[in-house]
């Protein structure tokens, strides 16, 4: 994620200035409406190849047509936001059924818990968590993996953050110190003895709520904090996406991402990093493999492989789903966390007061990263151990996690194999006064 999910618009080959990207949002919506109709008449014709009393259909001609037509309609469609679709989980070997419910709320973010209800047991002493959703075009449905591989074993809550088109310009702006506000709030909300696990992105945000936390003496700091694959000195073993940011300087993403919501959008006339931009550079960072991806779901739709058809649509409904982002957020965080590297050197600040992550003395810290991370790389996540010098050596963690990329890092079967056993220890042993943690070596 980082920039990253922030990620594929830079490499855009856009130049010029925003009076012209405002008009290529509106283009886009007249776009999207303009295909509507050539929409319904696939759909309507896909219907028709697709019935099993048109002789038609079980012909290969009649299958070709109806999977040309949902090709049109998948590749053209906005999609929405998707459902967690997370119904129910496994305690202590008894099959538990899930509410999910909004606990928290203000325009930019709700806060979710996955409330197990565990009727037909006592309710375990189990660690609460708090699941830092990256707020960098993706909705928090992209963490789905990470939350019910965490159910089992944790109380779990969630940042659910809003898509910036839909919130009115009545509500007033929202950057990153606002983001850190948010955190503080949803700590003093859920009370204290919760720990917080960040994933990518929100990594930043997280030590400076901390940072501030404690050299306020809080008492709802949070217990402990799990930094994955974060951007916290991307000076360190710098990727691709890193050094664009570097290169393009601040100023070239101002004048050339950021646009206005155009209406009929409840968020009209904010400006915004638009979700069509990050789509299209998610999308242009490996083209050549979303288009073999598609040629594959012609063609399993015409076979009618239902499993490989299935498992490309759960892919792409969720890698699809975009929001815009406030332009005050996201350039904020460009500059800042990317190009000025704020927080390594020092030089961080949260309403006027420096940010100091020395302070942190009650909190636990585990910093996770994947071997072959190319959005994050190796050591940008575990450059907070030096940041955070008063934690003492007992209460810390770093893991890198062999064979994996960024996403591996938070999802996947090496995830809930391998990375899920030791956070659940390292949150476990995470009490305050409690000096029971070893440091795991990068090379392990």
């Amino acid at each position: 994620m980082a920039i990253g999910e922030f990620g594929g618009a830079p490499e855009l080959p856009l130049e010029g200035s925003s009076a012209l990207t405002t008009p290529l949002y509106w283009m886009y919506e007249m776009g999207q409406a303009s295909l509507n109709p050539a929409r319904a008449v696939t759909d309507a014709t896909k219907i028709l190849f697709q019935n099993p009393l048109n002789p038609w259909s079980h012909t290969l001609f009649g299958k070709s047509v109806a999977a040309g037509c949902e090709l049109f309609e998948r590749t053209t469609r906005r999609y929405g936001k998707p459902e967690w679709g997370l119904h129910e989980t496994e305690v202590n070997g008894i099959r538990t059924p899930i509410e999910i419910r909004s606990i928290w709320e203000k325009p930019f973010c709700r806060l979710l818990h996955f409330d197990r209800q565990l009727t037909r047991q006592p309710k375990p002493a189990q660690p609460r968590v708090l699941i830092v959703a990256p707020m960098s075009g993706h909705y928090a449905t992209l963490l789905r993996g990470t939350v019910e591989a965490m159910l089992p074993g944790h109380d779990v809550y969630i940042t659910d953050w809003a898509d910036a088109r839909m919130v009115p310009l009545s509500a007033g702006r929202f950057d990153l110190e606002d983001y850190v506000d948010y955190l503080i709030e949803m700590l003093h909300v859920l009370g204290g003895d919760v720990h917080v696990m960040a994933v990518c992105q929100p990594a930043v945000p997280v030590v400076i709520a901390a940072s501030v936390m404690e050299a306020e003496r809080d008492p709802y700091v949070p217990l402990s904090m799990t930094l994955m694959g974060g951007p916290i000195d991307t000076r360190r073993n710098p990727t691709a996406v890193n050094k664009l940011a570097e290169e393009r300087g601040i100023d070239w993403f101002r004048n050339n991402v950021i646009t206005k919501v155009p209406f009929p959008h409840p968020g009209f006339m904010r400006d915004v990093y638009p979700g069509f931009l990050q789509l299209t550079g998610f999308v242009s960072m490996n083209l050549d493999r979303h288009v073999d991806a598609h040629k594959r779901l012609f063609d399993n739709l015409v076979k009618g492989d239902g499993d490989m058809v299935e498992k490309h649509r759960d892919f792409y409904d969720e890698y699809l789903a975009v929001m815009d982002l406030t332009a005050d957020y996201y350039l904020q965080t460009v500059d800042l966390v990317f190009v000025k590297h704020a927080l390594p050197k020092g030089e961080m600040t949260h309403r006027g007061k420096p940010v100091d992550p020395s302070k942190i003395t009650r909190i636990a810290l585990m910093t996770v990263e994947g071997e072959n991370d190319d959005i994050s790389g190796l050591g940008q996540t575990e450059a907070t151990h030096e940041l955070c010098s008063s934690i003492p050596q007992s209460r810390r963690v770093h893991y890198v996690q062999k064979g994996v990329g960024h996403y591996g890092v938070f999802n996947g079967s090496r995830f809930r194999s391998e990375i899920v056993p030791r956070i659940s220890d390292f949150m476990s042993s995470s009490t305050r006064g409690k000096a029971s943690l070893s440091v795991v070596s990068a090379a392990e």
